[in-house]
């Protein structure tokens, strides 16, 4: 959990808030580290939380989406890395770094989800946002075409995300770049942070 210190000025102009977050994962006592990991999953997979989908209540909620009919232009502007268009919101993923292998839409008019399409437009998997999206924090759970869990994340920032497995296990801690563990280790390292 970051620390987050927070200050409020007056002045001529008006009011002004200011914020400071620090990363103090890795300054934390395990017990600490254990709390937060905790809290953040109770939260992603408490009792209200919707954790697989029926292969019937998948097929019924994205539908729509289950094929992307325009996969051939779709594809060739996350090829050449073009990141939006007048609809949609484009990311590239790339396997050994130049062979697209990937490409997700967010669609503008629906942005609490994220769609991920192979090549062929055939959906692969599909991100439901929580409601607070895009102000902080939100969660976000990933599911397979078959409506089963792959990954469950809490954001408190852009900078810092938990991220815990589909059986609710703790993965990691990502804070911009890197990954830690549980135990406040470094285990992984991104790049398109």
């Amino acid at each position: 959990m970051a620390l987050l210190i927070f200050g409020l000025s007056v002045n001529a102009e008006g009011i002004t808030l200011t914020g400071e977050a620090r990363f103090d994962w890795v300054d934390m006592t395990q017990v600490q580290r254990d709390s937060t990991i905790e809290y953040y999953h109770d939260i992603l997979f408490g009792e209200n939380s919707v954790n697989n989908f029926t292969k019937d209540e998948f097929k019924k909620e994205f539908e729509p989406y289950k094929k992307d009919k325009d996969y051939k232009e779709h594809y060739m502007l996350a090829k050449d890395d073009v990141k939006e268009t007048k609809d949609a919101n484009i990311c590239s993923f790339y396997y050994k770094g130049n062979i697209l292998i990937i490409y997700a839409l967010q669609y503008k008019d629906n942005p609490r989800n994220v769609f991920y399409y192979d090549p062929y437009g055939r959906l692969r998997y599909v991100d439901v946002i929580s409601e607070n999206y895009p102000n902080f924090p939100y969660n976000s759970k990933q599911y397979k075409s078959n409506g089963k869990l792959v990954s469950a994340i809490y954001f408190t920032s852009k900078d810092m995300q938990y991220m815990y497995e589909p059986d609710g296990k703790f993965k990691g801690l990502w804070y911009k770049e890197k990954m830690y563990d549980k135990n406040g280790k470094q285990k992984v390292i991104r790049t398109n942070w």
